[in-house]
C-alpha cells in the first residue's frame, strides 16, 4: 500500500493508533522508518544549510539501537532480536529436533542442526578435508592450522585465536564462578569447565565409535577420534615428521625435543616438561594405588602403568609393521619402530653426534660417556 506524505505527516505512533481496520499492520519496531525521516532530515538540513548538522547526528546515534537487555546490558535495532536474546538468560529452547530431541533458542539453529542428520556438509577445509555444516564452524576450525593468536590478555598474556575466547577466559580473572557442580559443590568460571567436570562423576560414555567400538564421554572426543580411522593426520612435526591428528597431540610431542623440564617434584626432585606429569607423578609419593591387575592382584599408581603392565599377561602383539612384518604391544612402539624405515633420528648425543630414533636409547647411550658400567658380574669382580 503507498503512502502519500502531506504538509504534516502523523509519527508512527499516531499512524498506529489511527489506522481504522488494520488497513496497515505496523511493527513494533519503528527502526527503518525512524531511519528514513532522519535521513530525510539530514539531507534537508544539508541542502539548506550547506553541511550535516550536529542536532542530526546525535539523532541518528540516539535510535540506532533502542532495545537494550536489562541483564547483560547488550542492545539490539529490533524487539524481536532482543526476545531472541532473552532466551540465553532464560534458557528457554523452544524449537526441538524430530529425530534427536536437541533443542535450540532459534528456528535457525534447528535448521542448521537437521543439516548434521542429513549428512550435508557443504563447508571442507582445504588443508585437512574435513567437512562442516556451517560455514562458522569451518572459520573456527582453519584456526587450528595456524599458529596465529592475535587476541592477548591484558593481565596473564594469555593468547587467543577468537575474541570470544578471550572474553571467556577474562572471566577467570574477575574471580566469578557462576556455574555450580550439583554433585560435589565444586564451581566454575565457564560452563564448559562444568561439563568437562560432570563427566568425572559418571561411568557413563554415550558417544561410541562405529568402527572400532570404542565409547567417549563427550561427543567432541568422538569426532577428534575418528580422524584417526580417516588416516587423517594434519599436523606435523618440524624436527622429526611425526604426523597428529590433533593440535594437542602435537604440542605434546613438542616438549620431548626440548631439554627443559620446568616442573620439578619437592619430593624426590624429578623433573618434567609438563604440569600434568607432575600431578601424576605425585600421586607415587601418597603410596596410593589405585589401579588394579584383574589377573595377578598388583597394584598402580598410575593407569598407565597398568597398562604397561597387562601386555606381560598376554603374548598378542596386535601392531604390525607394514614394511618388515616385526610386531608389537603397543602402538607407540610401533610409531618409534617406523622411525628406522623412515631414515628419521630426532636424538643426538651432545657430547658424539650420534643420532638415535628415542630417547630411551640416547640415554643408555649416554651412559658411556660417564664411564658408568651399572651392570656387573656377581662372580667375577
Amino acid at each position: 500500500m503507498v503512502f502519500v506524505k502531506e504538509e504534516s505527516e502523523p509519527e508512527p505512533w499516531e499512524i498506529k493508533h489511527e489506522e481504522p481496520g488494520g488497513l496497515m499492520k505496523v511493527k513494533e519496531e519503528r527502526q527503518e522508518l525512524n531511519e528514513v525521516e532522519e535521513k530525510h532530515q539530514c539531507q534537508k538540513d544539508h541542502d539548506d544549510n550547506g553541511e550535516k548538522s550536529v542536532s542530526c547526528s546525535i539523532q541518528i546515534t540516539e535510535v540506532q539501537r533502542p532495545f537494550s537487555c536489562s541483564q547483560c546490558g547488550k542492545s539490539f535495532n529490533h524487539k524481536r532480536s532482543l526476545m531472541k536474546h532473552m532466551r540465553i538468560h532464560s534458557g528457554e529452547k523452544p524449537f526441538s529436533c524430530s529425530q534427536c530431541g536437541n533443542t535450540f533458542t532459534s528456528n535457525v539453529n534447528l535448521k542448521n542442526h537437521m543439516l548434521i542428520h542429513a549428512g550435508i556438509k557443504p563447508f571442507t577445509c582445504s588443508q585437512c578435508g574435513k567437512g562442516f555444516t556451517q560455514k562458522r564452524q569451518l572459520k573456527d576450525h582453519l584456526v587450528t592450522h595456524t599458529s596465529e593468536k592475535p587476541f592477548s590478555c591484558s593481565q596473564c598474556g594469555s593468547t587467543f585465536t577468537r575474541k570470544t575466547n578471550l572474553k571467556k577466559h577474562m572471566v577467570i580473572h574477575t574471580g566469578i564462578k557462576s556455574f555450580t557442580c550439583s554433585q560435589c559443590g565444586k564451581s566454575f568460571a565457564q560452563k564448559g569447565h562444568l561439563k568437562d567436570h560432570l563427566v568425572t562423576h559418571s561411568s557413563e560414555k554415550p558417544f561410541t565409535c562405529s568402527q572400532c567400538g570404542k565409547s567417549f564421554t563427550r561427543k567432541g572426543y568422538l569426532k577428534t577420534h575418528m580422524l584417526m580411522h580417516a588416516g587423517i593426520k594434519p599436523f606435523t612435526c618440524s624436527q622429526c615428521g611425526k604426523h597428529f591428528t590433533q593440535n594437542r597431540q602435537l604440542k605434546d610431542h613438542l616438549v620431548i625435543h626440548n631439554s627443559e623440564k620446568p616442573f620439578s617434584c619437592l619430593q624426590c626432585r624429578k623433573s618434567f616438561t609438563r604440569k600434568t606429569n607432575l600431578k601424576k607423578h605425585m600421586v607415587i609419593h601418597t603410596g596410593i594405588k589405585s589401579f588394579t591387575c584383574s589377573q595377578c592382584g598388583r597394584r598402580f599408581a598410575q593407569k598407565g602403568h597398568l597398562k604397561d603392565h597387562l601386555v606381560t599377561h598376554s603374548s598378542e602383539k596386535p601392531f604390525v609393521c607394514s614394511q618388515c612384518g616385526k610386531s608389537f604391544t603397543r602402538k607407540g612402539y610401533l610409531e618409534t619402530h617406523m622411525l628406522i624405515h623412515a631414515g628419521i633420528k630426532p636424538f643426538t648425543c651432545s657430547q658424539c653426534g650420534k643420532s638415535f630414533v628415542c630417547k630411551r636409547i640416547l640415554k643408555k647411550h649416554m651412559s658411556s660417556h660417564a664411564g658408568m658400567k651399572p651392570f656387573i658380574c656377581s662372580q667375577y669382580e
